[in-house]
């Protein structure tokens, strides 16, 4: 009787789901993580204990993932934006330089291009985040801390609209998840089980620092919408929305503007002459880096930090033919000048 029990303990743990799962889970990840890469970059930033003086040359790190044969790689905004150089380290160690083609910090998604693409690289599929629901089980690769190809699982705790969490990202769907993110993740993919990517890791909500619980990842459908079926845009520049009592007290001769806080060597925005700022100060809850530009007027449009001037500006761009003059507005050390540059795409 005893021997009976054990043997039906035993078939019924080698018939459990969770056994099952894990095996066919493990097979989508090694068929998959050979298309997720560290993105590497470098750019110029006040060192973190001064206040003011000169820039020094600071490194970061974030993840991607490999779409296409042609090597465009899938990241966050914020871990290229303003970057000097960007570089993608593959699994098998191999760094590959890039470009930035297009970034769109309203919803916190970049694209970039490398140079070339390694001839053992691995192509992820894009998948349709519309057909994602909420309790669906998704897994993040990413290099939380710099150690890559971390793999975390989880499901969908919700599905978020835009600005609903965050008002700056305002052009962003996002899946909200219980999958840990970390620092460095930044830009992984989301996977579904078939191992498509579905999402593009964010940000966390956290009071300690740490992940609690609360991840976020842009859904594939919005990446695709904002970076492979428009023209492609990048500023190259980072800046802080100046409106109210803020923008009275920096003396803005009109109702708002946008300080410019960091420009990126090379950048459309450093061709055009937009500076950044070199003094770190702290007004109420804004840290700001004051003595840069403040933009007023962009194609003659009067800058306000919404995401309806940010699509008004954008739109008037998209217009511009190669070569086509751009003009911007700047409040620079107490006077208003035009910059002028060309358009370049």
């Amino acid at each position: 009787m005893k021997k009976s029990f054990i043997a039906m303990l035993c078939a019924l743990v080698l018939a459990w789901p969770g056994a099952s799962n894990a095996s066919a889970l493990g097979k989508v990840v090694k068929r998959v993580s050979g298309s997720v890469v560290v993105i590497l970059t470098v750019e110029k930033v006040l060192p973190p204990d001064a206040y003011e003086g000169t820039k020094v040359s600071a490194q970061g790190l974030g993840s991607g993932v490999l779409i296409s044969k042609d090597g465009k790689v899938l990241t966050a905004a914020h871990v290229v934006q303003t970057a000097d150089t960007v570089s993608v380290e593959f699994p098998n160690g191999e760094i590959v330089k890039a470009r930035v083609v297009s970034s769109e910090p309203p919803a916190d998604v970049a694209l970039l291009q490398l140079e070339r693409v390694p001839a053992s690289a691995v192509v992820a599929k894009l998948g349709d985040s519309d057909k994602v629901e909420v309790a669906d089980q998704v897994f993040i690769i990413g290099a939380p801390y710099g150690i890559s190809h971390t793999l975390t699982v989880g499901h969908i705790s919700a599905r978020r609209t835009p600005g609903g969490e965050r008002s700056e990202l305002g052009l962003a769907e996002f899946f909200q998840t219980d999958a840990a993110i970390n620092q460095g993740n930044s830009g992984g993919p989301m996977f579904n089980l078939q191992g498509e990517v579905v999402g593009v890791v964010s940000y966390i909500l956290t009071q300690s620092g740490g992940f609690e619980g609360l991840g976020f990842a842009v859904t594939s459908n919005t990446a695709k919408q904002l970076l492979l079926e428009r023209p492609p845009f990048w500023s190259g520049l980072q800046g802080h929305g100046l409106s109210g009592e803020l923008a009275a007290l920096l003396n803005v001769p009109q109702t708002s503007g946008l300080l410019v806080l960091q420009v990126a060597e090379g950048s459309p925005a450093a061709r055009i002459g937009l500076r950044g700022g070199t003094t770190k100060v702290r007004i109420g809850n804004a840290r700001l880096i004051l003595g840069g530009d403040i933009i007023l007027r962009v194609m003659g449009i009067p800058m306000h930090p919404d995401i309806d001037t940010y699509q008004r500006i954008r739109a008037r761009l998209r217009q511009l033919g190669l070569g086509q003059q751009i003009t911007v507005t700047v409040l620079r050390a107490g006077k208003i000048i035009k910059l002028i540059g060309s358009a370049t795409q």
